[in-house]
C-alpha cells in the first residue's frame, strides 16, 4: 500500500484539492435526506409551518394561550412580542425579529409555549384526553360558580393564583411522559390553527415552503455533481499523470540496464511491468482518490447524521456494518492468494506469445503448431481460471451487499414503522434514516470494491518497484575522467576476468591483449568460448570482474558510459533496426549527418544497391524490428549505421554471418579504406572473414589459446588449426603452413 501512497506524493497539491472538493460533496449528498425529510414532515404534514412558536398571533388566542403559563413565564413570553393593530382585521401580537435570529430565546418560548399550545388546541377541539381533565377540575368548583356553559378557559380565569399553579403542576406532570414528538406536533398544529384565524393563506404558505426547500435540494444536487465531475476530472488527472511518470521511470531505468539487470528481468516481464502493471496502479490511484477518500467521508459524516435523526435506530447501522465487515473478510481470505499469482501468469502468457510469434517461422518449418498451440491454451487457460475466480467472488460480493442493504431497509421500516405508531418519530426522520444508512453501507461498499482492485494493484506496484529500485550494476563515476582528445581508440585487456552475477566460474579469466588503431584485431573461438562476452566488455555492457580494461590508456570505468560509447561504432550479431526510413536508421547514430555521409556509408557497407532498387531509396519505410528485409541487408544497413558514426573503435560481433562471400569480401576491402586510422574489433565464425586481420585472438573456454596472424596460428596454434581444417580446403591450409615456416614469422602465444 505504501508504494501505492509513493505514486501519488508527488501530486499532494492536487490531492488537497481532491479532498476540500469531495467534503463539498459529501456535504450535499449528506444535506438531502434533510430536506427530504423537511419535504415530508414539515411541507407536507405540517402545511409548511416549521415553527413551534407563532411569529404572529391574534390577542384573544395569546389571552387562552397564557392562561397555563406561570406567571414568571407570561412576562417572558410577552416581552417577546410586540402588538400589532394595523396589519390584521383584528388586534394581535408580532414576535420581535430580534428574538426570532435568537436561537437561545426560541428555545425558551418553545419550552414555556409548547404544552400550552397543546393544551389550548386540545381544549378546543374537546378531545378525549383534555375533556376527562376539564370533568376532573369541573368536580372541585361548586355548583352555581360557573355557567352551565362555562368553559375550561372560564375555569382559568376564576381559579385563585395558588389553586391554579398547583393545577398547572398537576397537569405537567400528567404530560411529561408524552413524547416529544407528540408535544412538537401539537404545538405545530395549534400554529397553524392560529395563523388561519388571522386570515393567513395557508395554501400559499405551504406551496412557498417546498417550493424554496425543492429548490434548494437542486442546488445542493447540482452543487454535488460539479463538485463529482470535478473530483472526477482531477482523479483522472493524477491517475493519468502518475502512470505516465512511472513508464518513464521504468523506460529509464530499464535504458540505464546493463546485461546483468536483463538477465534477472525477462523481456516479457519488463513489457508486463510496463503496461499492464501500471494500468492497474492507475487505475486504482483513480478508484482511489475518487471512491477510497470519498467512502469514509461519507459513513462518517451519514454515522453523524444518524445520531442527530434518531439515535434510537443507530444499532441497526451497527448491524448492518458488521455483516458488510465479514462479507469482506471472508472474501479477503478466499481471494487474496489468487491475486498474488495473477500477474505472474500474466508474466507466463505474454513470454509464450512473445516466443511462438517471434519464432512462427521456426515453429511452421517443424510443424509443431499443434504443440505450441497446446502450450498456450495452457498459460491461456491457468491465467482464465484465476481471472474468472477473482471475478465471480466480486460479482458474488455486489448481490449480496444489495441484499444486506435492502434487508437494512426493511429492518429501519419495520422498527420505524412502530416510532411512527407510537408517536416518536415522524415519517420524515424514517425516510431521512433510511437515506442516510445507505449512504454509510454505500460507503463500505465503495471500499469493498476497491478492496478487490487493491490487492492486485498493491501486487504490481511492488513488481513495478522492483524495476525502479533495482540497483544498477554499471554506474558512472562520481566524477568521471576525460578521454584524452588526440587519442585513436586503442584498447587494451589487462589480464582481464569476468565472471557472470551469482556464477560460481570465470567466464573470460586473464584476457590480455592490445587492439590498436589502424589495425583489425579478430576474435575466433568455437561456440560458447566467450568471444560475445568479451566484446560485451568495451561498452560496459558488463563490467570485468577483475583486471583493467583501457581505452586510449583510460580505463573505462572511469568515465561516463556516454563518453565511452560515443567513441564505439557497435554492429551486433543480430542486426537491429528501428521502424523509420533507411536513412533515419543509418544516420541513428550520427544525427546530424548529412546525405553526402549517408550514401557514402550505405555504399561501404554494401547497401547502395538494393536502397537504390527501392522506390522511395532512402526514404524507404522500415518496419518494427526491419521485418521488411532480409538478414542479409539487415547486417548491411547495421554496419552503414556504425560507419556513419565516424567512431574510433569498430566493434563487429559476428556481423557478416549473413552475408555471401562476394559482398563479404567487396564490404571488407571498402570498409579497411574507411577504418585505415581506427581500431577493428571484428568477432567472427568464418577464417575467410579474418586472414588479412593483423591480429587474431583465438579463445577457447574463455581463455586465449593464441594471438597471432593466420599464417602464424596455423603454425603454433593447435585450437586454431581445429577452425581452418573444418573450414579451409587441404591446399589451402598447406599453402598457408608453408608461407608461416618462413624465418621472420613468430608466434605469439598466451598474450605474450
Amino acid at each position: 500500500m505504501g508504494k501505492l501512497f509513493k505514486c501519488i506524493k508527488p501530486y499532494w497539491k492536487s490531492v488537497i484539492g481532491i479532498v476540500l472538493i469531495l467534503f463539498i460533496q459529501a456535504y450535499c449528498d449528506l444535506s438531502l435526506p434533510g430536506y427530504t425529510s423537511d419535504i415530508v414532515n414539515v411541507g407536507i404534514q405540517q402545511g409548511g409551518v416549521d415553527d413551534q412558536v407563532p411569529q404572529q398571533i391574534a390577542a384573544e388566542d395569546m389571552e387562552k394561550i397564557l392562561l397555563f403559563v406561570s406567571e414568571d413565564d407570561q412576562s417572558t413570553v410577552m416581552e417577546a412580542y410586540e402588538e400589532d393593530d394595523r396589519m390584521y382585521d383584528v388586534k394581535a401580537y408580532i414576535l420581535k425579529e430580534s428574538v426570532s435570529r435568537n436561537e437561545e430565546q426560541m428555545k425558551d418560548l418553545t419550552e414555556i409555549l409548547a404544552e400550552p399550545m397543546m393544551l389550548t388546541a386540545g381544549f378546543e377541539s374537546n378531545s378525549d384526553t383534555t375533556q376527562k381533565m376539564q370533568e376532573q377540575i369541573m368536580a372541585n368548583i361548586p355548583d352555581g360558580m360557573l355557567p352551565a356553559d362555562a368553559t375550561m378557559f372560564d375555569v382559568m380565569q376564576i381559579l385563585p393564583k395558588e389553586q391554579k399553579t398547583q393545577m398547572l403542576n398537576q397537569i405537567n406532570e400528567q404530560m411529561k411522559d408524552l413524547p416529544s414528538t407528540i408535544t412538537d406536533q401539537a404545538a405545530i398544529s395549534y400554529v397553524k390553527t392560529v395563523y388561519d384565524r388571522l386570515g393567513m393563506d395557508m395554501d400559499q404558505m405551504q406551496i412557498h415552503y417546498l417550493l424554496m426547500t425543492g429548490g434548494k435540494m437542486l442546488a445542493l444536487a447540482l452543487l454535488g455533481m460539479i463538485a463529482s465531475v470535478f473530483v472526477g476530472l482531477m482523479a483522472s488527472r493524477v491517475g493519468a499523470s502518475a502512470g505516465r511518470d512511472l513508464r518513464g521511470g521504468v523506460f529509464r531505468k530499464v535504458v540505464g540496464f546493463s546485461n546483468g539487470e536483463f538477465d534477472k528481468f525477462s523481456t516479457a516481464s519488463l513489457i508486463t511491468r510496463s503496461t499492464n502493471d501500471i494500468q492497474q496502479i492507475q487505475m486504482l490511484l483513480v478508484m482511489l482518490l475518487r471512491m477510497v477518500l470519498y467512502a469514509p467521508i461519507l459513513a462518517l459524516g451519514g454515522v453523524y447524521k444518524v445520531f442527530t435523526t434518531n439515535a434510537d435506530m443507530s444499532w441497526i447501522i451497527g448491524l448492518a456494518v458488521v455483516l458488510v465487515m465479514l462479507v469482506v473478510i471472508v472474501l479477503f481470505t478466499v481471494v487474496m492468494p489468487k491475486f498474488k499469482i495473477l500477474q505472474s501468469l500474466v508474466d507466463k502468457l505474454n513470454l509464450v506469445t512473445r516466443e511462438i510469434l517471434t519464432g512462427l517461422d521456426v515453429i511452421r518449418a517443424f510443424s509443431t503448431e499443434k504443440h505450441e498451440e497446446k502450450r498456450f491454451d495452457l498459460a491461456n487457460q491457468d491465467l482464465t481460471k484465476t481471472n474468472l475466480f477473482v471475478n465471480r467472488a466480486m460479482t458474488f460480493m455486489m448481490p449480496v451487499m444489495m441484499l444486506l442493504m435492502n434487508g437494512v431497509s426493511v429492518l429501519i421500516v419495520w422498527v420505524g414503522a412502530h416510532g411512527v405508531d407510537e408517536g416518536s418519530m415522524q415519517v420524515g426522520d424514517m425516510m431521512a434514516f433510511i437515506q442516510y444508512a445507505m449512504q454509510i453501507i454505500m460507503g463500505f461498499l465503495m471500499l469493498c470494491m476497491i478492496s478487490i482492485m487493491l490487492p492486485r494493484a498493491a501486487v504490481a506496484a511492488g513488481r513495478v518497484d522492483e524495476v525502479i529500485t533495482s540497483e544498477t550494476l554499471i554506474h558512472d563515476p562520481k566524477e568521471p575522467g576525460r578521454l584524452p582528445k588526440d587519442g585513436k581508440g586503442e584498447v587494451k585487456f589487462d589480464h582481464v576476468s569476468f565472471r557472470y552475477p551469482g556464477a560460481e566460474e570465470d567466464v573470460l579469466h586473464d584476457i590480455s591483449f592490445t587492439a590498436k588503431p589502424g589495425e583489425t584485431t579478430a576474435i575466433i573461438g568455437s561456440t560458447g568460448s566467450g568471444k560475445s562476452t568479451l566484446i560485451n566488455l568495451i561498452p560496459r555492457f558488463y563490467d570485468v570482474t577483475e583486471g583493467k580494461l583501457t581505452i586510449d590508456g583510460i580505463n573505462v570505468s572511469a568515465i561516463t558510459q556516454h563518453d565511452l560509447r560515443d567513441k564505439l561504432g557497435y554492429v551486433p550479431q543480430k542486426g537491429v533496426l528501428f521502424s523509420g526510413t533507411i536513412a533515419s536508421n543509418i544516420l541513428y547514430g550520427n544525427e546530424h549527418g548529412g546525405e553526402g555521409e549517408m550514401k557514402r556509408a550505405a555504399e561501404i557497407a554494401q547497401a547502395a544497391e538494393f536502397i537504390n532498387e527501392k522506390n522511395a531509396g532512402y526514404e524507404s519505410a522500415i518496419a518494427q524490428g526491419g521485418s521488411n528485409v532480409s538478414g542479409g541487408q539487415k547486417q548491411r544497413l547495421s554496419i552503414a549505421r556504425a560507419v556513419a558514426k565516424h567512431p574510433d573503435v569498430f566493434i563487429f560481433d559476428d556481423s557478416f554471418s549473413a552475408l555471401d562471400y562476394k559482398t563479404d569480401v567487396t564490404l571488407r576491402r571498402a570498409l579497411k579504406e574507411q577504418t585505415a586510422e581506427s581500431t577493428v574489433i571484428i568477432v567472427a565464425q568464418r577464417i575467410s572473414t579474418i586472414l588479412h586481420a593483423e591480429q587474431i585472438i583465438v579463445l577457447d573456454d574463455g581463455e586465449i589459446a593464441g594471438i597471432g596472424t593466420h599464417r602464424e596460428l596455423l603454425h603454433n596454434c593447435e585450437v586454431y588449426q581445429q577452425i581452418a581444417t573444418s573450414q579451409l580446403s587441404e591446399a589451402e591450409i598447406a599453402k598457408d603452413l608453408e608461407q608461416a615456416k618462413q624465418p621472420e614469422n613468430h608466434v605469439k602465444k598466451g598474450g605474450e
